[in-house]
């Protein structure tokens, strides 16, 4: 294998019955890993149907040995052991230069773009701005019910109440409204592209 050229690693994957959601949050989350990691080029997965429990995933790095440092790292171990409980490797196929990319005839592939993290202070933003008027409108409501009680009990309440809220509803909606400013690319990097 060439150590010069892009390696792309496609791996077939069957998920184990009603593990679809946390098969879906893993996929995510090593993507996340892989990111940071020195000579990663992206990733992404697809399914053949929307009940088919085969997953086909791929992932590319620069060269054979950013991506040999990737697959022997503890991250990747951890993050590949975490899922052993709800899926079983059927399949891996590794291909050098840009035909890592490309199917054969009657094959289906994706490729799913490099999504741009936000920093952390515009991830503190999209958090506060449901987070604040929830927490008042909360503290307000209950304030009645719960001003006798001890402080760590009437805060525990707000907590239970609000944690569901703000993850299940509040969060993605104001993730989805702020998308745009989110993922928009900072102004120094668009400026050094275009030059």
């Amino acid at each position: 294998m060439s150590h010069e050229h892009p390696v792309t690693v496609s791996v077939a994957r069957t998920i184990l019955p009603g593990y679809t959601r946390q098969a879906n949050a893993w996929a995510h989350a090593g993507q996340e890993l892989a990111r940071e990691w020195p000579g990663y080029l992206g990733s992404g997965w697809v399914r053949n149907g929307v009940d088919s429990t085969e997953w086909h995933m791929l992932y590319r790095f620069a060269d054979a040995e950013s991506l040999q440092e990737w697959e022997d790292s503890e991250e990747r171990r951890w993050w590949i052991d975490s899922a052993r409980d709800m899926m079983e490797t059927t399949r891996v196929e590794r291909h050098t230069g840009i035909e890592g990319w490309f199917s054969r005839p009657g094959d289906v592939s994706v490729v799913v773009p490099e999504t741009v993290v936000p920093p952390r202070w515009k991830q503190a933003i999209s958090i506060f701005l449901p987070f604040f008027p929830l927490s008042l409108l909360a503290n307000f409501l209950l304030h009645p019910l719960t001003q006798d009680w001890p402080l760590v009990f009437a805060v525990l309440l707000n907590i239970v109440i609000l944690t569901p809220l703000m993850t299940y509803i509040f969060l993605p909606i104001t993730t989805r409204l702020l998308q745009p400013w989110l993922q928009a690319k900072p102004r120094r990097k668009r400026r050094m592209q275009a030059s």
